[in-house]
């Protein structure tokens, strides 16, 4: 008599032991890629063996513009890539050019940008929260982060005229300074912000749902990360504390008092909560800055025409909201950047993916895609 096949109790993976690997596209259409992104996939059954990034969909030469004008014109150019982090780009690319020139700039405006920065990681996080949630299913969420982002966009509004692509410092300082009002709205948000955070942990972070797609899921060690060059809130949910406001401090973040949280277990819930816990940081930052904003001028004495000196270069690094965001500049003696290039933590993150994703569910790619938080406009470039 033929016995019935019997497979053991705990081999969920022997269900497709013997199943042929098969390749598998994702995107560069497809939502959940936040950008035009394909993943090339090697899949067994419902596991990814292999994964490969695909980028150039994007591509724009930015690095090759900032040679073909001025110092001063460029920042523009640092918006349109990671356009949801323009405050942060714009910080990071005029700290290389006055660390080039030789400028220095002046303690009310070093006081406004630490404000402006810190609103745009807020910003930023506020929209990775929002994405990566609807991405795992969770819609309320995006209803909730957006109704904050709104009057944060407000307030960018109100300083400089743009919401997204701020255009919002110039080496050695501030183009405008703070309109009449301003830091009281500014204050009155951040009263009420750390209520909304309730509000949004409320909903998620003791959720059964949300933990079981994320607790254990994307599990990427201190060691690996390090590796990889991984920053910013990736490392630091891999428990790995680097945060270049305390570790390499500017702009007077040595002059204000934070946290920098870490995670346990290196999975896409620590850094959530990571992410959750920069958010009310960056309020107790803003806080600081508007009790003792001093009063003074914006922007440093500096010559009418800004010229770096032959053979000259610089790197300079900040932490953005997805991690260290640096400027690499070659002058040449003449008003031009001779050579710029960018380290951008979106394009540098993206490497650590393929590892994320080795022995993961198709159902958990869209999850440990967010969980990196990227912005194809910084990656392409």
């Amino acid at each position: 008599m033929t016995q019935p096949l019997a497979l053991p109790e705990d081999d969920h993976d022997g269900l497709f032991a013997d199943s042929e690997e098969m390749e598998l596209s994702f995107g560069p259409q497809h939502p959940a890629t936040h950008g035009v992104l394909r993943l090339k996939l090697k899949i067994n059954g419902e596991r990814i063996v292999e994964s490969y990034p695909v980028i150039g969909y994007l591509h724009r030469g930015t690095e090759k513009l900032f040679e073909l004008h001025p110092f001063f014109q460029n920042i523009p150019h640092t918006d349109r890539m990671d356009y949801v982090a323009a405050a942060t780009n714009n910080q990071a690319y005029v700290g290389a050019v006055e660390k080039l020139l030789g400028l220095v700039v002046p303690p009310r405006a070093r006081c406004i940008r630490i404000i402006l920065a810190e609103l745009q990681r807020i910003s930023s996080h506020l929209l990775w929260l929002a994405t990566h949630a609807i991405d795992i299913g969770a819609m309320t969420p995006f209803f909730y982060t957006f109704r904050e982002r709104e009057i944060l966009l407000d307030l960018f509004e109100d300083y400089c005229g743009a919401r997204l692509t701020l255009n919002c410092m110039r080496p050695g300082g501030l183009p405008y300074d703070l309109p009449v009002g301003w830091t009281g709205r500014c204050a009155a948000l951040m009263a009420d912000l750390p209520g909304k955070l309730d509000e949004y942990e409320e909903l998620l972070t003791n959720n059964r749902i949300w933990k079981k797609r994320t607790v254990g899921i994307g599990v990427l060690p201190p060691e690996v990360a390090i590796d990889y060059g991984v920053t910013g809130p990736m490392l630091r949910g891999s428990g790995v504390r680097w945060d270049l406001r305390k570790a390499l401090p500017y702009d007077g973040y040595d002059e204000v008092e934070f946290e920098v949280p870490i995670g346990r277990n290196g999975d896409t819930y620590d850094r959530y909560i990571v992410r959750m816990i920069e958010m009310r940081q960056s309020v107790r930052i803003i806080n600081q800055c508007l009790e003792k904003l001093p009063e003074g001028p914006i922007m440093a004495k500096r010559p009418r025409v800004m010229k770096a000196g032959k053979d000259a270069e610089i790197y300079h690094g900040i932490e953005g909201p997805k991690g260290e965001i640096g400027f690499y500049i070659v002058g040449d003696g003449t008003p031009n950047p001779y050579r710029c290039h960018v380290r951008p933590p979106s394009f540098i993150n993206l490497q650590s993916l393929p590892e994320l994703c080795k022995g993961a569910l198709i159902a958990d790619l869209v999850a440990l895609i967010g969980t990196t938080d990227i912005v194809l406009g910084e990656v392409d470039r």
